[in-house]
């Protein structure tokens, strides 16, 4: 090559270089606001090559790559950009970019991924994307775009891979174009507004991995026949839709029948779409890969077939809020990965099976508002994983047995609304671990309220209201350090309550109605800053109702039921003057006897003997 050929080519390489250190100088002027410094190093005498987020092709010749993403960016989404003539990858993700996507983007015919998903951008779609031959990668999700997905747009995509259009504002229907796309393995459309069936054309995309329509206004029969040829599909979600199931949706055997060429199938999500008919004992001939199934919030009606226990890979079952009847599976114990068991919001009935105390990895089970019956078994202590139980608003009867008190990672445990008897076993209330709420609340639980919940430090709520529960309220209830809620209404619990009450920091609301308490009210409460909801109605607290604090927030409703308790919260009897006097003279008398006056009582506005208990 002659001296002046490689003079030329260096001068062009330089030329185009500069021209795109040029755009990115004049792009970064559109910036309103860079937070985390991202442009820092853009500068007229810096190397472009080592800007911050750009990486240019392995001569040097020009910028191939742009990404600012995750930089919290303020600006338009400029057209200087379709400068970078040789750009290949665009990722500006997860920013503040708004404005419509510039039309002259159609210029960067390298362009490989454009990634400008999380921002404000708005607008229709782009459709002159649909010129761009080597588009791959486009995310678009976390914006506001509107109008159709146009046709056109699936005319020319050989290339197309990787389509995330999700958390928009798209219309319309899903183009049968798009089984022009051949190449397409992740097709994300989820939180937008598209009407009409998936196109049966989807059913061409031989590859296709993973579709994910939720959250759209979809209507049809449930597509069997799409997906009895995507054998390759991993995640098909189709949840909150407005399809229907087989014969006037009554049948979902054709569906399940269909998924069982899906053999690589992991997630399948369908809830929320009031899918009618009755789980078929086919469910369990389904991919033994299936991960995740989730049914809840539809018409599923009828018994949970036991075939469902050969989905031995099953990490999460989600049945609540259909009409399925009839016992819970003993077979279930078969599933032995599973994690999470929601099979709430039924009206399934007899005991609880036993032998859910063998699934060895479960964290979560719920089988609340049911009518289930009988006691709860004693080998659900084995779930030694468990984080959350969940059995309230059943016909459960008998005790709580004390080996609950072994699911040490229990974070909320609630048992409430059922007809259970007996005491509270301490190895329950003992459970340190207990983070969120303990609900005993509406059963036939008697004995002393337990010292035990004291152990209780990470607690958030505690509710043992509507029993029987007798007993006091201990002062070692301080060290309840993060509870927000106590609720012990409704009982009979008698005794005075503790001033170390006013240790609770956290504590937001308080409810001791219904029981029979006695002696003054705790003053410390009113140094609970947090301290918005007070119930002391119907017992028998005596005295005058302090001020401070939550005092000057609440009405007469926090006290009624309390004849002997004064003060000057509105709609309570004011505090006699002359109870003041008789105090007041009492002090003065033993002034005159020789007392010293740093002995005499407190002037609280009550009868020696009130003053005498709540000290």
């Amino acid at each position: 090559m002659s001296p002046s050929a490689v003079s030329g080519s260096h001068h062009h390489r330089n030329h185009s270089l500069l021209a795109d250190k040029a755009a990115l100088l004049a792009f970064k002027k559109t910036i309103v606001f860079d937070p985390k410094y991202m442009l820092a190093s853009w500068s007229e005498d810096g190397d472009v090559c080592s800007f911050t987020g750009v990486r240019c092709d392995k001569h040097r010749q020009s910028v191939v790559k742009l990404n600012l993403s995750r930089g919290a960016i303020t600006g338009p989404l400029s057209p200087i950009i379709s400068n970078l003539s040789g750009l290949r990858s665009l990722s500006l993700s997860e920013n503040n970019f708004y404005g419509i996507i510039p039309p002259k983007f159609s210029s960067l015919h390298h362009l490989h991924s454009l990634l400008l998903d999380s921002n404000n951008l708005h607008g229709p779609f782009p459709e002159f994307l649909s010129i761009l031959p080597n588009l791959t990668v486009l995310s678009l999700s976390g914006n506001h775009l509107t109008g159709t997905l146009p046709p056109s747009f699936f005319s020319n995509c050989t290339s197309l891979a990787n389509i995330d259009l999700s958390q928009n504002l798209l219309t319309g229907q899903i183009p049968e174009e798009i089984g022009n796309c051949p190449g397409i393995w992740n097709l994300n459309l989820y939180n937008n507004q598209f009407t009409g069936e998936l196109p049966a054309s989807l059913a061409n995309i031989s590859e296709l991995y993973n579709i994910d329509v939720e959250y759209n206004n979809l209507t049809g029969e449930l597509p069997g026949n799409i997906l009895g040829k995507l054998y390759s599909v991993v995640s098909l979600h189709l949840s909150y839709n407005n399809m229907f199931s087989h014969d006037h949706n009554t049948n979902l055997e054709p569906f399940f029948t269909a998924l069982a060429n899906c053999t690589e199938l992991e997630e399948l999500e369908m809830a929320g779409m009031n899918l009618g008919g009755r789980l078929p004992s086919s469910i369990g001939r389904r991919s033994v890969n299936l991960d995740t199934m989730l049914l809840q919030e539809n018409r599923i009606s009828g018994m949970i077939p036991s075939e469902i226990a050969h989905l031995s890979n099953l990490t999460v079952l989600n049945l609540t809020s259909n009409s399925l009847n009839g016992t819970i599976p003993a077979e279930i114990n078969q599933m032995s990965s599973l994690e999470q068991l929601f099979l709430s919001h039924n009206l399934l009935t007899g005991a609880i099976p036993a032998a859910l105390g063998q699934l060895p990895r479960l964290g979560l089970l719920d089988l609340s508002n049911n009518q289930l019956s009988g006691e709860i078994p004693s080998s659900l202590g084995n779930l030694v994983r468990l984080s959350f139980m969940f059995l309230n608003n059943n016909l459960l009867s008998g005790t709580i047995p004390p080996t609950l008190g072994q699911c040490t990672d229990l974070s909320k445990l609630d048992l409430s609304y059922n007809k259970l008897t007996g005491s509270i076993p301490t190895e329950i209330s003992g459970i340190r671990e207990i983070r969120r709420f303990l609900n005993l609340s509406h059963n036939h639980l008697d004995g002393p309220l337990p010292i035990e919940l004291s152990k209780l430090e990470n607690v958030e709520e505690i509710d043992v209201s509507s029993n029987n529960l007798s007993g006091s309220v201990f002062f070692q209830i301080s060290s309840c350090i993060a509870v927000k809620l106590i609720n012990f209404s409704h009982n009979s619990i008698e005794g005075h309550l503790p001033d170390s009450l006013g240790d609770l920091k956290n504590l937001e609301s308080f409810d001791v109605s219904g029981n029979h308490l006695s002696g003054g009210i705790p003053t410390s409460l009113n140094r609970i800053q947090s301290l918005s909801f007070l119930n002391l109605s119907f017992n028998n607290f005596a005295g005058v109702i302090p001020s401070g604090g939550v005092f000057n927030n609440v009405t007469e409703k926090s006290f009624s039921g309390n004849p002997h308790l004064c003060g000057t919260v509105y709609g309570m009897p004011k505090c006699s003057p002359k109870r003041n006097w008789f105090h007041s003279r009492n002090c003065f008398i033993w002034k005159l006897s020789g007392h010293r006056a740093g002995e005499k009582t407190k002037n609280t506005g009550t009868d020696p003997q009130f003053s005498k208990n709540h000290l």
